[in-house]
């Protein structure tokens, strides 16, 4: 007869991991849910929808939030350390899909924040292990934290440079043109600068169309330089092939199947599960 550690062990396979037709099923069935509700959420937030299906629409957010929640308490029953699960990121996403129901309960309309449960579907990659997917995602984490100071580094002197220039307009063009203040003119320097364009504010002297010539071009080069430090940076990463085991112990995943320890934390696998 199994045991309840056995039964818990099971229940952390069926779970936490998609290298069984059962893990596998119970995800999908997962993302089914978080699509259908997310969905639901969406429809809700339509007047006319809402005005004649309010009712379905709160029942379905309800048995939607109570079977998350029921897999939420699974899920911290099921791993041997709750608080690494509670804490990590899935952890905390998992959580954050339920409270805005029971929110809704004291402050009206949270519960249109049910739809940070997309987050979830991050797990798809993992489910059908598209392994190429995730790994190209952890490239692309790496380069980032890799570049994070030189982009820094950059925004902070466009900062700099955006303020110049839109202090700048304000002294060349002033209210008459619609650069009422500062605060306004660095507004269009940075509307200018990212070549987005709203154009509610135009710059109407000479001058000034030549500085706003001069921003727009510069714009096309700005948005170039992050983009170069990151792929730059993405060349130098090393790309390996990310199974999909989970350590119970502190939820890292990337291990071999055939694994006898966590890289991370060096638990001892079961090898018999």
């Amino acid at each position: 007869m199994p045991t309840k550690s056995d039964v818990r062990r099971k229940m952390f396979r069926i779970i936490f991991e998609a290298d069984t037709s059962a893990g596998k099923a119970f995800d999908v069935l997962l993302l089914v849910l978080i699509i259908a509700s997310v969905i639901i959420v969406s429809l809700e937030s339509i007047v006319a929808l809402r005005r004649n299906y309010l009712t379905l629409f709160l029942t379905m957010e309800w048995v939607f939030t109570i079977l998350f929640t029921i897999e939420y308490i699974l899920r911290i029953y099921s791993t041997p350390k709750p608080l690494k699960y509670v804490f990590s990121f899935f952890g905390i996403v998992d959580l954050l899909s339920i409270i805005p129901t029971y929110m809704s309960l004291f402050i009206v309309g949270s519960q249109y924040l049910l739809v940070v449960r997309v987050l979830r579907l991050l797990r798809i990659a993992r489910i059908f292990k598209l392994t190429r997917f995730i790994n190209e995602g952890q490239v692309l984490s790496s380069a980032l934290r890799a570049s994070a100071t030189k982009i820094l580094i950059f925004i902070g002197t466009v900062v700099l440079l955006i303020v110049i220039i839109g202090s700048t307009m304000y002294i060349i063009e002033g209210a008459a043109s619609g650069f009422t203040s500062i605060p306004t003119s660095i507004y269009w320097t940075i509307v200018t600068l990212t070549t987005v364009g709203y154009g509610d504010i135009a710059p109407q002297t000479a001058l000034g169309q030549i500085v706003a010539s001069f921003v727009m071009i510069m714009g096309y080069g700005i948005i170039a330089v992050p983009t170069g430090i990151v792929t730059v940076e993405m060349s130098r990463s090393e790309r390996q092939m990310t199974p999909t085991r989970v350590c119970p112990n502190c939820h890292q995943e990337g291990h071999p199947n055939n694994a006898y320890f966590c890289f991370n934390c060096g638990y001892k696998f079961d090898r018999s599960a």
